[in-house]
């Protein structure tokens, strides 16, 4: 076995061009395999379409007596942009400390730093609780890997219970203890076509919708705001109507993006919406992703913090965001474990043009998973 370098592994995940569409995951997820499989890992490979490849493996017990220290992150990327690049995207160039390349921060250095950690501590690990790893494809478009993955039986019980969970999105090697979900809703609205010259032989449905819409305008949440968090959010994203100038339109539809905080619920939400807008919306549901978080104040949380002190130099304050993660799908199912946001890539460099990440924070992220692995077998003796 040769572990990897977590530098030039990020770079190895770089070269490999999973933009999203269409993905093709498979090819990073076939590599990553070979090279866990020789750390003694076992791997399990799941499809939810062609070559649209998702990842677990483990080490260890991971039982319910001795549940593991669990890993994730997604190997496809948001698409290149209309600007050219500076640095050829998927070439890994390192400059003046910086790793570019598109996924570098965005989530592919945070994928090598913990596939590293994992394989340096693989023999403590299977000698106690375990660690577990899920490397999912479509994270991108709603989490279509995950998902997918929860959906299987069979690997939930081939990955076995977490008792703490590691979200290695980019964050600057910054504690985040948790994120808002999101709830994605079509509004519809029906009328009954006419010629655009006799209205009133018509009933526009894009009337109703805009009613509808402003309606919501001056919508409510009727739940506390979170004081990390602060209250939900409900924006109109897009709306459609009509297939012609001159008829009147017979249907009309909306797009509702809904950020929710911890401590709401969606199907409370869904109720309210309906009052407010009246029978005449219908509601469909597109994506519905709880919230994360775990307070500062959790044992495990407490000692996260500890360890990014020591490697940061600074104690980490309690902080949120308002983006989610494929935590929301897979943390329900493997044991509801505390959980932390986690990774080496700047977030401000997300989805950027000439995306990078610090080359220090690489290594800095390896040395910090390590230790958290090490840190969880120690408890669990």
């Amino acid at each position: 076995m040769t572990i990897p370098d977590p530098i030039a592994l990020t770079q190895e995940l770089i070269r490999f061009n999973t933009v999203n569409p269409p993905g093709n995951e498979d090819q990073v997820c076939n590599y990553l395999a070979s090279i866990l499989e020789s750390a003694g890992f076992e791997c399990r490979k799941i499809e939810f379409a062609p070559r649209r490849m998702s990842l677990v493996a483990k080490i260890g017990s991971c039982s319910n007596d001795n549940p593991s220290i669990c890993f994730t992150g997604h190997v496809d990327v948001v698409p290149l942009g209309a600007r050219s690049w500076k640095h050829e995207p998927f070439a890994g160039l390192i400059e003046d400390g910086k790793l570019f390349g598109r996924g570098s921060s965005d989530m592919k250095s945070g994928v090598a730093a913990f596939v590293v950690a994992a394989m340096k501590t693989a023999q403590a690990a299977k000698a106690s609780s375990g660690v577990s790893l899920i490397i999912t494809a479509g994270e991108e478009t709603g989490c279509e890997g995950a998902f997918h993955l929860v959906a299987s039986q069979e690997i939930l019980e081939f990955l076995g219970p977490a008792g703490s969970f590691v979200v290695a999105e980019p964050t600057a090697n910054e504690p985040l203890i948790g994120h808002k979900g999101a709830y994605w809703l079509k509004a519809s609205t029906e009328g009954v076509t006419a010629h655009g010259s006799m209205p009133e032989r018509g009933e526009n449905a894009f009337y109703k919708l805009a009613k509808a819409a402003l309606t919501l305008e001056k919508f409510t949440f009727d739940t506390p705001a979170h004081p990390l968090m602060g209250q939900g959010t409900l924006n109109v994203g897009t709306a459609k109507a009509g297939l012609n100038i001159n008829s009147v339109p017979d249907a009309a539809e909306m797009t509702l993006d809904i950020r929710t905080v911890a401590g709401q619920s969606h199907a409370h939400i869904y109720g309210c919406l309906c009052k407010a807008l009246g029978p005449i919306v219908r509601l469909d549901t597109m994506i519905d992703i709880e919230g994360v978080y775990t307070p500062a104040s959790d044992p495990w949380m407490a000692s996260v913090f500890d360890r990014c002190e020591k490697i940061n130099g600074v104690r980490p304050v309690e902080k949120t965001v308002s983006y989610f993660t494929d935590a929301s799908a897979l943390k329900p199912v493997i044991g509801d474990p505390p959980t932390v946001i986690l990774g080496p890539g700047q977030p401000e460099m997300a989805h950027q043009t000439d995306e990078f990440c610090y080359v220090d924070n690489i290594t800095d992220a390896t040395q910090l998973f390590e230790d958290l692995i090490m840190d969880w077998q120690n408890i669990r003796k």
